[in-house]
């Protein structure tokens, strides 16, 4: 077997209505006053209610950071900083998406800190410890709350990341209260881009592990036979449950087998065009399994994990495993009432030489991609995606 190292969350609570145990989870760990990281969205829509709640119960104090946007930038993360270090808050929780729990990381471990941000780019690079912190996530997609990773839109529009050990929370909280009110076309968008997790995670061409392996296909099988229901029907508890657990194990997958060129090429979606993260990566993904699928490794690979996520495909050749995974993602989305093209979120073919000079510059990414991608490559599939 091959050596490999395996990291994750310490602790995770999965339970309908766990939110409201965050005041005694902060309090165990000796906070006295917390950064609360959200959007205003999530306040207004009462999501965080039950951990305000439960912390004010704690007599914890709340200094609450409500401006994340999506695609954080990197300046709206350092004034985060600066009024948190002001208020001398002592732990983080964020009740929140991806870019809300990506900031409250990143507020973690530069409050107590000297190091630049600019110098925490790249892996590994982050020196130091971190306030205690819990992440309960509001969509079933990122995997934050699992992953030593945070993304950050610099001044440039360009996507760079931060991937340390000391971004995983002490607490993943999975509260499928959260996500029942999400809107299909949210929860389809964040629900595939769970799926692209385990599916690059699965294929990675470094530091993929039979740990990781059995989690990806563990969150396939939750995700794929989950997301129609908690599409058409919102409230069911059991399907939302599902994501959220899909998507997590999903997160712990590539956190320790990284992603690759879907995430390269939907990275400058978001930086350029603002579209959100999971529906950039739904945008290109078919296209970019269909370049991967003449490299024979990722071929075999696909042909494995196509009939946990369509079950039709079971028994089928290779070959035809792989064309049937391409067809049914380009099916899915515009079943789940999501835009399947790019010319629907903005994108003209006058865009697509500066997309494609912007995807290559993720090589962070493009390494672990299991067929070398070229500018080329990424052009004509940009091209195909229009």
């Amino acid at each position: 077997m091959h050596a490999f190292q395996f990291q994750t969350t310490k602790s995770i609570l999965s339970e309908v209505g766990s939110t409201a145990k965050i005041g005694g989870i902060m309090a165990d760990m000796g906070c006295k006053k917390i950064a609360f990281v959200t959007d205003k969205i999530i306040l207004e829509l009462g999501l965080a209610k039950a951990a305000l709640d439960s912390l004010k119960e704690a007599k914890i104090d709340v200094h609450i950071i409500d401006d994340v946007v999506a695609d954080p930038p990197e300046a709206m993360i350092l004034a985060a900083v600066d009024e948190c270090k002001g208020a001398g808050v002592d732990g983080v929780v964020s009740v929140g998406g991806g870019s809300s729990m990506d900031t409250a990381k990143l507020i973690a471990v530069l409050i107590d800190s000297d190091q630049p941000i600019e110098e925490m780019y790249g892996v590994g690079l982050v020196k130091g410890g971190r306030l205690p912190m819990v992440l309960a996530p509001t969509t079933a997609g990122t995997g934050s709350e699992v992953t030593p990773i945070s993304i950050v839109t610099t001044g440039t529009n360009e996507k760079k990341g931060v991937v340390s050990h000391q971004l995983l929370p002490d607490w993943a909280v999975l509260d499928a209260e959260l996500t029942t009110g999400l809107p299909a076309a949210v929860t389809a968008a964040t629900g595939i881009d769970a799926m692209v997790h385990a599916i690059e995670a699965y294929t990675s061409k470094h530091k993929k592990n039979i740990v990781s392996d059995t989690l990806a296909r563990q969150a396939l099988q939750l995700l794929g036979g989950a997301i129609h229901t908690a599409c058409t029907d919102g409230k069911n508890k059991e399907a939302r449950s599902d994501m959220l657990l899909g998507s997590m194990l999903a997160g712990m997958a590539f956190a320790n087998a990284p992603v690759a060129a879907v995430h390269a090429l939907a990275y400058p979606l978001g930086g350029h065009f603002h579209v959100p993260h999971g529906l950039s990566n739904a945008l290109v993904l078919p296209y970019v399994l269909d370049f991967n699928m003449s490299e024979a490794s990722a071929a075999a690979q696909y042909a494995e994990i196509a009939p946990i996520i369509f079950p039709d495909l079971a028994g089928k050749s290779e070959v035809d495993a792989c064309k049937g995974m391409v067809d049914g993602f380009m099916k899915m989305g515009p079943e789940l009432g999501m835009q399947s093209k790019l010319a629907e979120v903005g994108v003209n073919h006058n865009h697509l030489p500066m997309l494609a000079e912007d995807a290559m510059k993720q090589q962070r990414l493009l390494v672990n991609n299991p067929r070398d991608m070229t500018y080329e490559a990424a052009l004509d599939i940009y091209t195909k995606a229009l």
